[in-house]
């Protein structure tokens, strides 16, 4: 699990399954934003904006044989409008932050399941253009090397399917170090054995390197199937957090 300031807050929504967390979280969220709309919007202002946006949408229906009038009634709904999304983005760009570092969080803990014991997974590197030669992996105790352990370089990448280790040191994971060497060189992947939802990037960028990214096969988490469309942590999140946001403006009486 990625090191954040967030897992104070976050971390004990990990021990429950991650549909939950999801909805959880998106609750979280979605009450935070609601609150901090209310405090930096005037809502008086807000319900006289909309309620004058809906009256000339309405009169320019009534307008419709008389374009002059009409144009000037559409300016009004446009200033109108404009004060109303310009009222609105203020709450927006001062929570745009956390929920960037909310997303952060997600991502690196809840987009992927875990390596678990005696698993088989794929871990591969991808290397500079138009180079040739062999990457050789070596793997901690324990694990099980099921290709060759030197594997030659084809369109830039190597890859090796290895086995996990079939049993847990520490209840919950187990980090080790993957070894590539090319070239006389070694760059290092960390990998997490788990049996909860912990895992170590998925992904990693190798800098001054000529091995440039290092990747290991979690599995991506799907939370929820709608109609043959399995929706992973970002859809979830979005979905909840449109019901959420919806419920809590209609009980709070937000404009």
């Amino acid at each position: 699990m990625a090191g954040s300031f967030l897992d104070p807050f976050f971390s004990p929504i990990l021990s429950v399954p991650p549909f939950w967390g999801i909805l959880i979280i998106s609750f979280l969220v979605a009450v935070l934003m609601s609150f901090i709309y209310k405090w930096m919007t005037d809502q008086n202002l807000m319900k006289s904006l909309k309620e004058d946006i809906k009256k000339s949408q309405k009169d320019m229906k009534l307008l419709r044989d008389n374009p002059k009038k009409m144009m000037e009634i559409q300016k009004k709904a446009m200033d109108s409008n404009m004060k109303y999304m310009m009222h609105s983005m203020k709450p927006t760009l001062v929570t745009m932050i956390p929920l960037l570092l909310i997303f952060g969080w997600l991502s690196a803990n809840l987009a992927f399941y875990p390596i678990m014991p005696s698993e088989v997974f794929n871990t591969s590197v991808s290397l500079v253009k138009d180079i040739n030669g062999s990457v050789e992996l070596v793997v901690p105790d324990g694990f099980v090397l099921l290709s060759n352990s030197s594997q030659e370089i084809v369109r830039s990448s190597a890859s090796w399917f290895v086995k996990a280790p079939e049993s847990l040191k520490n209840p919950s994971g187990d980090e080790y170090s993957l070894e590539f060497i090319f070239n006389g060189k070694s760059e290092f992947k960390n990998v997490i054995i788990s049996t909860s939802q912990n895992y170590a990037p998925v992904f990693e960028t190798v800098k001054n390197s000529d091995i440039k990214v290092i990747s290991v096969s979690n599995r991506p988490l799907k939370l929820m199937n709608l109609f043959g469309w399995r929706v992973g942590w970002l859809g979830s999140y979005i979905i909840f957090s449109i019901i959420f946001s919806m419920l809590l403006r209609k009980i709070m009486k937000l404009h």
